[in-house]
């Protein structure tokens, strides 16, 4: 196979782009970053000119008031994601090249073009119109990772909807904990999903959960598994679709206001239910672009510098990667797309099953969960085979941090394909702000374990105890300016208390809120504390994150509150009390133990580990079952009778007892004896 031609890197026709119109020239990234993060106005009206954004009527500046929350950016304008998406389809279409393509475990390839795209939105999009659809409602989507999702999210949003999807292989109960909060009035649902060599029908679930949500007035069915599945009073969803003529070819998605709600999504803290976050339209929009494309690296498919490019990243709907590797379709990139288990059928491990998708499908970004790429390297998968892989020239990773040695695993096989120097785009971001804050940088140096730069636009510093920005230190990651992509707001969250305690409440109002540093009025708002530990070289500007902070869970680059997993665990009549912590933390991988407090008579024997671990597989996910399960007298508290999540999480992690808990402070103390006690038996088995 003969080498592609040389491409300059995104960041570079930016920076480019910067000097021939606006005369700006930086001696360096981190000068280019200061500048992007001080003049926020200036740098974030470069991107709307350099992606030559669309509105139809004009807007004030791009940021009108610096607060957060409460930012205001680009006052006036309008936008849609779904015009931003098909503004590229004529383009992309007569230049050869497929807005989709998409293949399943049973291997099942398809090829959606850009025009089909385009007349499948419009029919759903005119379907769902003629069902009652107003700008605001809200759509709940029950779909795996294939052509139709997109679809029905570009039909959605284009007429003013709401969008909002979680994945089929969540508990029912995980689910209706989302879905209820938002109170949709149409639900598109499949009837089930093939997952690990298995077919799991989901009829009976999207039936009750249908009876559990009263707001939805109308049912879309997609025949996934079962060509002859239906629902009573229900839609096919190949119905919807399969309009073509006047109505479809002409039709346009409708102009919104910048912040037009676009999609909720759930991001869980330790307490409560799943936080439904709200993103607008236009702060998505330009975010996704100025991440995907100057950070990521990823071209136009049809533009010359990056021509045929295809982007893959693996995700199931239930993640925020999803909505990034949909983001693709912003810039004319053709998004490759897989559904099912990456590690093969649970028979039969097959840790390549992913890598020979891509080589087959001439991909050239591959990007995957840290937890794959550790898979990978354990199984000892050799790729020398996979020729078709020498169209990769990218490898992305997020969702918790990358191990030095699974990233030089990475590397040595690439090398052995006549690939040297493999570029690793590591990001770390979250559904939060639907965005990135530490990523790539194709012209920095690249270390192992590393990210090699804080993203443009991205005020982002590590804090120490006393709330100061520290170089070299691990610290508070926070994002002391604004950006267009933090959430507009919770749904149902009155007067933004939830909104507020869940980033805001930690340091008091105006600090560190000066743009360029230092402390600003009051007014300005709080910095955004993201609950990760965050170190910043301080010599090349390279960052590590080192977990979280907090005491949600972080398992295979899924969040999950702890609450919800208490929700499952405690409905068990034998359990009356639980506790779990997540010790992901300094690169390592999850390590999860549940503690409970059984009845009296109750022991916890393997019949009620796995009573415990399905009740946890049905009601969430088979990702948070734990590694280990304890039984305990007690679970510690705080005089308020909070559990004591956080200071057992540090002292498993190694911390000193006096240095994480006040025993004052507690209810009962005297049970503390038993987790040092565990904590003195983990650290001898595994040192720091």
């Amino acid at each position: 196979m003969s080498a592609k031609p040389p491409f300059t890197p995104q960041i570079r026709l930016y920076q480019n782009w910067l000097h021939e119109h606006r005369g700006l020239s930086f001696d360096n990234y981190d000068a280019l970053w200061r500048w992007s993060t001080t003049e926020l106005d200036a740098f974030w009206q470069s991107i709307w000119d350099y992606f030559d954004l669309q509105s139809p009527t004009p807007h004030q500046a791009a940021l009108v008031k610096n607060a957060m929350p409460g930012g205001q950016w680009f006052t006036g304008a309008q936008a849609n994601y779904a015009q931003q998406v098909f503004r590229h389809a004529d383009a992309a279409h007569a230049a050869g090249f497929p807005a989709i393509i998409s293949e399943n475990e049973k291997g099942l390839h398809r090829e959606l073009s850009w025009p089909e795209l385009r007349r499948q939105a419009a029919s759903l999009a005119l379907h769902l119109q003629a069902q009652g659809l107003q700008p605001g409602d809200r759509v709940a989507a029950y779909l795996p990772n294939i052509p139709e999702a997109m679809v029905a999210f570009l039909a959605v949003v284009s007429v003013g909807g709401v969008w909002s999807i979680c994945a089929p292989d969540m508990g029912t109960n995980a689910v209706l904990d989302r879905f209820a909060q938002i109170e949709p009035k149409i639900l598109i649902a499949c009837d089930g999903v093939s997952y690990g060599g298995r077919d799991h029908d989901r009829l009976q679930v999207v039936a009750d959960m249908r009876a559990a949500l009263p707001s939805v007035q109308h049912l879309v069915v997609l025949r996934n598994l079962n060509e002859q599945a239906s629902l009573s009073d229900s839609t096919d969803f190949a119905d919807t679709i399969a309009r073509n003529d006047a109505a479809t070819q002409s039709f346009e998605p409708m102009w919104l206001d910048f912040n037009h709600p676009l999609w909720i999504v759930y991001s869980s803290g330790t307490t409560g239910l799943p936080k439904p976050i709200v993103h607008g339209h236009g702060g998505t929009l330009i975010v996704a672009l100025a991440l995907k494309v100057l950070h990521n690296d990823i071209g136009c498919s049809y533009h010359p510098n990056t021509f045929g490019e295809r982007y893959h990243w693996y995700s199931s709907t239930g993640w925020v990667m999803w909505n990034a590797q949909l983001s693709g379709l912003l810039n004319g990139t053709t998004c490759v797309i897989y559904d099912g288990n990456p590690g093969g059928s649970k028979d039969k491990t097959d840790w390549t099953t992913l890598w020979r998708f891509a080589a087959n499908n001439g991909v050239t970004f591959f990007g995957a969960g840290a937890a794959f790429f550790a898979n990978c390297l354990k199984a000892n998968i050799d790729l020398s085979g996979l020729t078709g892989l020498q169209s990769v020239r990218a490898l992305g990773t997020t969702g918790s941090p990358l191990s030095e040695d699974a990233q030089r695993w990475g590397t040595q096989q690439f090398e052995r394909l006549g690939m040297p120097n493999i570029w690793w785009c590591n990001i770390s971001g979250g559904t939060d702000f639907a965005g990135a804050f530490i990523g790539g940088n194709r012209e920095l140096p690249l270390v192992p374990g590393e990210m090699q730069c804080r993203l443009l636009g991205c005020a982002v510093e590590a804090w120490n105890e006393q709330g100061q920005p520290v170089l070299g230190d691990v610290g508070e990651l926070v994002c002391a300016q604004p950006l267009p992509s933090m959430p507009l707001y919770f749904w149902g969250d009155k007067d933004n208390a939830r909104y507020l305690s869940s980033y805001f409440d930690m340091y008091p109002a105006g600090h560190g809120r000066q743009p360029g540093g230092g402390d600003g009025p009051a007014s300005l708002g709080g910095v955004w504390r993201h609950g990760d530990w965050l170190k910043i070289n301080p010599v090349t500007g390279s960052c590590v994150i080192y977990g979280r902070s907090d005491a949600t869970i972080n398992r295979h680059g899924l969040r999950m509150g702890t609450s919800e997993l208490y929700s499952a665990v405690e409905a068990l009549p034998e359990v009356l009390d639980s506790m779990v912590v997540d010790l992901e933390y300094l690169g390592r991988e999850s390590y999860m133990p549940l503690f409970v407090v059984l009845r009296e008579g109750v022991t916890l024997d393997d019949a009620m580990r796995v009573k415990l671990n399905n009740a946890i597989k049905t009601a969430l996910s088979p990702r948070f079952v734990p590694n280990e399960i304890f039984q305990v007298a007690e679970i510690p508290r705080t005089l308020s009778g909070k559990k004591q999540e956080l200071p057992i999480k540090k002292l498993l992690l190694g911390q000193p007892l006096e240095k994480v808990v006040n025993k004052d402070a507690m209810a009962n103390p005297g049970c503390l004896d038993w987790y040092v006690a565990l904590a003195q038996r983990r650290a001898a088995q595994h040192p720091l």
